[in-house]
């Protein structure tokens, strides 16, 4: 059983090692990645391996924006130092996970449910989806108390006026600029980088499908097939600009579209 090991922690990454070979001899680490960056770049380079074990915090970040940076098709089992509180959110949404400090008995037990699974569907189990990573989202900031956006100041016609997030079809980015379009046309600037943005939005609401477009799924007008095996987006209102989904992002755009 091939499995690859996301943490950035090194002393961490050599502790989880260690206790894989100990909890299950079968098992081979086919790599340890630290970043998100790291671990994109080797799901792409590398086949995939049959488990990950992944750590939620990065040093670039939290480690679900890999799912949205490339298709994930392992069973991912998440490692954490959540409270209590936020466990709730992993066992709602029944993704699998170990809380640190990961012990021996505990690590056997969720390869043998993962065993387990494989067996019963004579091939791997289903990865945990775009749409589940969107809800587990979610419900971890529903556990630590993070609220999100629900409105902007923004400026518009030499004002500052306050937008609700239900008037905004999508944020995007022009000439360094980022930008709101509201459903009813009109196009104001917003002081935040579509990054920071993307972090303060709602995952079912709201998707990154390019570097320059974050778009609401009530403004998704159609999807049409764009050359390269890739997609284009139809936006209401329409703007003079392609909108293409990544390459990478295919795939839980398609899930969270279709939620």
């Amino acid at each position: 059983m091939q499995v690859l090991i996301v943490e950035d922690e090194e002393m961490a990454a050599k502790k989880l090692v260690k206790t894989l070979a100990a909890a299950v001899p079968e098992a081979r680490v086919a790599g340890t990645t630290g970043s998100i960056a790291e671990t994109v770049a080797w799901l792409q380079a590398n086949p995939a391996p049959e488990l990950i074990l992944m750590d939620i915090e990065l040093a670039d970040g939290q480690s679900f924006r890999v799912f949205e940076k490339t298709e994930v098709t392992s069973t991912v089992i998440f490692t954490t130092s959540y409270d209590e509180y936020a466990i709730k959110a992993f066992k709602v949404n029944s993704v699998d996970y170990l809380l640190k400090p990961i012990q021996q008995s505990e690590l056997r037990a969720a390869v043998d449910k993962f065993q387990r699974l494989r067996s019963l569907h004579q091939g791997p189990p289903e990865p945990g989806s775009a749409v589940d990573i969107a809800s587990l989202i979610t419900s971890l900031h529903k556990a630590q108390g993070k609220e999100y956006r629900q409105r902007f100041l923004v400026h518009y016609m030499q004002k500052m006026v306050s937008v609700t997030l239900a008037d905004i079809a999508y944020f995007y980015s022009d000439n360094r600029l980022s930008l709101i379009r509201t459903r009813d046309g009109r196009r104001m600037v917003v002081e935040y980088t579509l990054d920071e943005l993307e972090d303060m939005l709602d995952p079912a609401r709201f998707f990154r499908v390019s570097r320059a477009f974050l778009v609401s799924v009530d403004c998704v007008e159609h999807v049409e097939q764009y050359f390269g095996n890739r997609l284009a987006v139809r936006l209401q209102p329409a703007i003079d600009k392609e909108v293409i989904v990544s390459r990478e992002k295919i795939t839980p755009f398609k899930v969270w579209l279709g939620k």
